[in-house]
Order: C-alpha cells, then sequence, then structure tokens
C-alpha cells in the first residue's frame, strides 16, 4: 500500500507585504497542513530558505518592497533550490507564463481560496513523488 503524503514534514514560505493578504494565505497553508514562515520582503525569504531547509513551496505576491520583486525572488530561488515550486500572486500585474519560473501557478487577486488549496495540495503530492 503506498504511503500517503505527510505535509507536516514540509513547509510553506509566504512572502507578502499586505499584513490581510499574509494572514490569508498562511491560514491556507496550515489548512493545507504544511508548516508555515512568513516573510515581508525577497530579502528575507532568501534568509528563510537559507536557514530552513523543510520549505518547498513559496507563495510570493509579485509587487513587494525590497531588492527583489516576486518574480525575481522566484528566479533566484529556482537557481538555489530547483525543488522549489511557487505560487505567485499579483493584483496589479499580469504575468505571462513565459515571465513565470518552471512548477508554479499564477493566480490573479483576489483569488479563490479554494483554489490556492488545490495547488497547495497538488504541490505537496508533487514533494514525494
Amino acid at each position: 500500500m503506498a504511503q500517503s503524503f505527510d505535509p507536516s514534514r514540509y513547509a510553506v514560505l509566504v512572502v507578502e507585504d499586505d499584513p490581510f493578504i499574509l494572514a490569508e494565505a498562511v491560514d491556507l497553508a496550515i489548512e493545507a497542513g504544511f508548516k508555515v514562515y512568513e516573510a515581508r520582503n525577497a530579502d528575507t525569504a532568501i534568509r528563510m530558505l537559507e536557514r530552513y531547509s523543510e520549505i518547498r513551496i513559496v507563495f510570493t505576491d509579485v509587487e513587494m518592497p525590497g531588492s527583489l520583486d516576486g518574480l525575481k525572488l522566484a528566479a533566484a530561488v529556482r537557481e538555489r533550490w530547483p525543488p522549489v515550486q511557487f505560487i505567485v500572486v499579483s493584483g496589479r500585474v499580469k504575468v505571462t507564463p513565459e515571465e513565470m519560473p518552471e512548477h508554479s501557478v499564477f493566480f490573479s487577486k483576489p483569488y479563490d481560496p479554494n483554489a490556492i488549496l488545490r495547488t497547495l495540495t497538488l504541490f505537496g503530492e508533487r514533494i514525494d513523488a
């Protein structure tokens, strides 16, 4: 019998400067069963990834303060941590598939929380596959 995926072994890093959207994204990741880390900008996100090897999914806004926007953060993470998958969100920027890193999904704000939950579950199942 195949072992079922245990999301509590892994973490989601939520990178979002809006405190309300940050809280909602954190709640969704917890609901999906993951440990969660938070960052308000890309610089902090990179430090979190360096510190916590269990991070396997990054949920990031495109527009945020700091040295990198969400797409540049995703590109930097892809280079250093290839297994990481991404949920990229934006309320103002439309991102084309060519701009997205491998193993990523884009959602426009406001997004459907159920769609985020489904994506987190799908990404989680891919981790051990």
